[in-house]
């Protein structure tokens, strides 16, 4: 176990401390840097970023390097492109350590749609989340990105079969609705898409 002095989980609590005190981002980046060096393990450093997944500018430095120790490590690729995507790295970058999670770990959704978001074409985004909803049909999110992209490509290209598969995805998303705000959100969708004539 680690010293107190030297255990991740502790160090990057107090980095993160002092950051939300100075908003200093390079003083922040210097704490995080020196826990990677100290410690050797990718699981320690995992653990010890977790509770702040979400705070990019603190899960990316470290998840650099635990990809960098453990370039197979799927969760930690995701990890590492989800705290790209929201800082804006691009989706050639994210959508390259999407296509590195799936190799690692065919079975991980968040890769998939990873994957899906970052391909830069409508059609192609459409394509690419019908075969998340193939693999996952149970993911509504996945459905509900594939309406939404199939009504984009609907519209831009007055495309019957895209349409087609908006109004299908929808109506299913709308029989597995669990709210009344859904319902309503659906149904509103449903009664604009079929007022179409492609």
């Amino acid at each position: 176990m680690a010293s107190p002095a030297h255990d991740p989980r502790t160090a990057v609590a107090a980095a993160v401390k002092q950051y939300r005190a100075d908003a200093d981002v390079a003083k922040l980046l210097a704490r995080l840097e020196a826990v990677c060096t100290e410690t050797a393990d990718p699981g320690a450093l995992v653990a010890a970023v977790e509770p702040y997944r979400e705070m990019h500018e603190v899960a990316g430095p470290v998840y650099e390097r635990v990809v960098e120790r453990d370039p197979e490590n799927a969760d930690a690729l995701v990890a590492l492109a989800n705290a790209y995507w929201l800082t804006g790295r691009g989706p050639d970058v994210v959508g390259a350590l999407a296509s590195r999670a799936l190799t690692a770990d065919p079975s991980n959704r968040a890769a998939w749609h990873l994957w899906a978001l970052t391909e830069p074409s409508p059609r192609g985004r459409m394509t690419r989340w019908h075969q998340v909803t193939t693999r996952f049909p149970a993911d509504k999110l996945a459905h509900a990105a594939l309406a939404d992209n199939a009504t984009s490509v609907a519209s831009a290209e007055n495309d019957p079969v895209a349409l087609k598969l908006a109004l299908g995805t929808y109506e299913m998303l709308l029989a597995d609705a669990a709210t009344d705000a859904e319902r309503a959100a659906l149904s509103n969708s449903l009664g604009t898409l079929r007022k179409w004539k492609l």
